[in-house]
Parts: C-alpha cells; sequence; structure tokens
C-alpha cells in the first residue's frame, strides 16, 4: 500500500494560517478512474483513496505508517522566506 505525508497548504482564498499545523496521510489510487456508464461521472472501486488521516505531527504519521505497514513517502514543504520590505524602497 503507497501513501504519502504532507503538511496541509495554507489556503489560497483567505490570508489566515487554520490547519496549516496537521500532517495528512493519504493513500495512492490503486485502481485507475473509468467513467460510470449511466451518468458519466469518474470512479472507481478503490475505496483507500477516500480515506484522508489527519496527525498533529509529522512522526506521528511516520509511526502510524510504520506501524501499519503502510509505505509512506514524506513530502517537506521548505520553510517560507519572508523579503521584509518598506513601502519607501520604492521610490530609491
Amino acid at each position: 500500500m503507497q501513501a504519502r505525508i504532507y503538511q496541509r497548504p495554507k489556503n489560497a482564498m483567505q490570508s489566515g494560517k487554520a490547519l496549516t499545523e496537521q500532517w495528512i496521510l493519504d493513500f495512492a489510487p490503486a485502481q485507475a478512474k473509468r467513467p460510470d456508464p449511466l451518468m458519466g461521472w469518474a470512479g472507481s472501486g478503490d475505496t483507500q483513496a477516500q480515506v484522508q488521516l489527519k496527525f498533529p505531527t509529522r512522526e506521528a504519521a511516520e509511526a502510524y505508517a510504520s506501524k501499519h505497514g503502510i509505505d509512506a513517502v514524506v513530502h517537506i514543504v521548505p520553510p517560507k522566506r519572508l523579503k521584509i520590505q518598506a513601502y519607501a524602497d520604492n521610490f530609491r
């Protein structure tokens, strides 16, 4: 079973950083999606793709994955670096 562990990204529509400290464990899809003959919606019989586990720390997510024998890949986002700049710098 393949999975990925990542930190929840900031919502692009809001300036707040709520829930960005959570770590998510998502399972990779085991089957390709196929269109439903009646409605045309894309779907598959893979129920693991619907599961999203949330953890407070990366270590907790990795411990869960190793305990249950899940082959997980951790995606670490580099920290953002702010360029501190004053408004007066525009006129130099």
